[in-house]
């Protein structure tokens, strides 16, 4: 059996429309982690993933009559894409089923391609449900994402272009997870020709197929599976991939959301360029690996295996990747309501930057702030953080892994306030580097109460910040002087109707 795959996949008919990726170093990343790290770069496919791999290598071997019913295939867009420009250049015409969850993106791109779409159910498995059906039902011939030794040979043309490439002492080689294609050709090669090389998948802990059936040495039916890397969301393992993984794949590694989207950053800091959430599995797995291993000097390469990113998805990665990183803490604090209560907190923080600040008045006694601050030594030092806090007299809530806080709550941080006859609104901007929160609210000083704030830190040249301030109007005067000797620039926004409705007294 192994032996049959060594042939098929150095005989694979994928370079039609394939093309040989580069494997490059990762040097930013690699000095980072103390190891030398390098990326294969299958995003720069032509169909932005190594699917095409896989699914011309089916299509090239299909007979004469099997090309002239058409093929249909079943994916969440990668696959979907390939399928659609094999099909093309041989002049077979291909049907696709698409959950309805599929980013448009992808869409567009299959039409492009001249391949024909079923928008169908909100999962591949109910899509590839109706696309079995419809192929029973037209005589098309099915052409499957992973589950398939022609698919899996095609994928694993990716193993033979790397260790061409590479020419010195890989430790393990990191592969995203979703069917298995590609980790099977990948791992049924590498390993009959380089076995003490490790080869590790990587999966999302919200649709961990291959780790579930590994652990139950059987496939496991995953009841439900998360979607934000789509390109993996498959509820069980193929049959002919989990075999060859049984036998190859050393282990699978889970990784967070989090760690996805900070494996996002990591690929465009040393590349510039952006791979969608399961493109970046791999540079996730890889750095959770040395980390757990403590790994110094090893020589290790993450797969990259995929680009069709969602552009509106650029803004949770970008919300997510501090934290991913372990760069930043969230926590719920609740401080005195009194003037100087934030400057007192600011400085509690022991010179921290500040990357979030949300807070509404709730009562005359104490105010709970949502407070995101930045850190240099990950995990330590969030914890010695809190234990700081908490001997300051603060009470604290570690939001860091809550889910709710950080995807809800951090935007609704807020409500009504209507005792505070005398709030009034501004909108402020100031350099932003160390400290300047600090210095803005020093600034202020005592004088007035702060009874609203928000602030994120969005790596701009410039913080914007919204401060609530109780200001009784015999004082506006005195108000508005103070504003200007700080030299801030500055905008009243009391008037706004967006305040009225939501924040003021109503």
């Amino acid at each position: 059996m192994p032996a049959n795959y060594l042939k098929m996949i150095l005989n694979a008919r994928v370079y039609e429309v394939a093309r040989e990726t580069p494997l490059e170093p990762a040097v930013r990343l690699g000095q980072r982690l103390g190891n030398p790290v390098w990326m294969k770069r299958e995003d720069l496919q032509r169909v932005f993933s190594f699917k095409i791999r896989g699914a011309y290598n089916k299509i090239a071997h299909l007979s004469d009559e099997e090309c002239a019913r058409g093929v249909i295939a079943a994916s969440a867009g990668n696959h979907a894409q390939g399928v659609a420009l094999g099909a093309r250049h041989r002049g077979v015409k291909a049907l696709i089923v698409m959950p309805r969850t599929t980013p448009q993106i992808k869409v567009a791109a299959v039409r492009s391609y001249g391949a024909r779409t079923v928008m169908h159910g909100d999962s591949y498995d109910e899509a590839n449900e109706h696309a079995q059906q419809l192929a029973v039902e037209k005589g098309l011939v099915f052409i499957h994402p992973f589950d398939d030794p022609q698919v899996i040979a095609g994928q694993g043309t990716v193993a033979m272009e790397l260790l061409r490439q590479h020419t010195g002492h890989p430790h393990a080689v990191f592969v995203p997870v979703g069917g298995g294609g590609l980790i099977a050709g990948m791992a049924v090669y590498i390993k009959q020709l380089r076995p003490e090389i490790r080869v590790i998948g990587v999966e999302p802990d919200d649709a961990p197929s291959l780790y579930q059936a590994l652990t139950a040495k059987r496939r496991v039916l995953l009841k439900q599976v998360g979607i934000f890397a789509d390109g993996t969301a498959v509820r069980q393992v193929g049959k002919e991939n989990f075999k060859l993984a049984r036998r190859f794949v050393d282990e699978v590694i889970l990784v967070s959301t989090d760690e996805i989207c900070a494996a996002i950053k990591d690929i465009f800091d040393d590349t510039r360029s952006i791979v969608e959430p399961a493109g970046a599995l791999a540079v996730a797995g890889l750095k959770k690996y040395v980390a757990r291993e403590g790994l110094r000097d090893r020589e290790l390469i993450a797969i990259n295996s995929g680009a069709n990113m969602n552009f509106d998805r650029l803004r949770h990665v970008a919300e997510r990747a501090e934290l991913g990183e372990r760069r930043e803490a969230l926590l719920a604090v609740t401080i005195p309501e009194r003037p100087g209560s934030f400057r007192r907190f600011c400085k509690a923080l022991w010179q921290r930057s500040i990357t979030e600040f949300n807070y509404r008045f709730a009562d005359a006694s104490r105010a709970h702030v949502y407070a995101g601050v930045e850190l240099a030594d990950g995990e330590t030092e969030r914890q010695i953080l809190v234990e700081q806090l908490r001997e300051d007299g603060y009470p604290v809530i570690d939001m860091t892994d809550n889910e709710v806080a950080k995807l809800h709550i951090r935007y609704m941080v807020g409500g009504r306030a209507p005792s505070l006859d005398t709030e009034i609104l501004y909108r402020f901007e100031f350099p932003e580097r160390p400290g300047a929160l600090l210095r803005f609210l020093t600034a202020i000083g005592e004088r007035w109460n702060i009874s609203l704030f928000h602030y994120r830190n969005h790596g701009a040249a410039y913080g914007r910040v919204l401060v609530g301030i109780q200001v009784p109007a015999s004082g506006r005067r005195e108000f508005r002087e103070f504003l200007d000797s700080t030299g801030y620039p500055y905008w009243e926004e009391t008037g706004n109707p967006v305040y009225d409705l939501f924040l003021g007294r109503g």
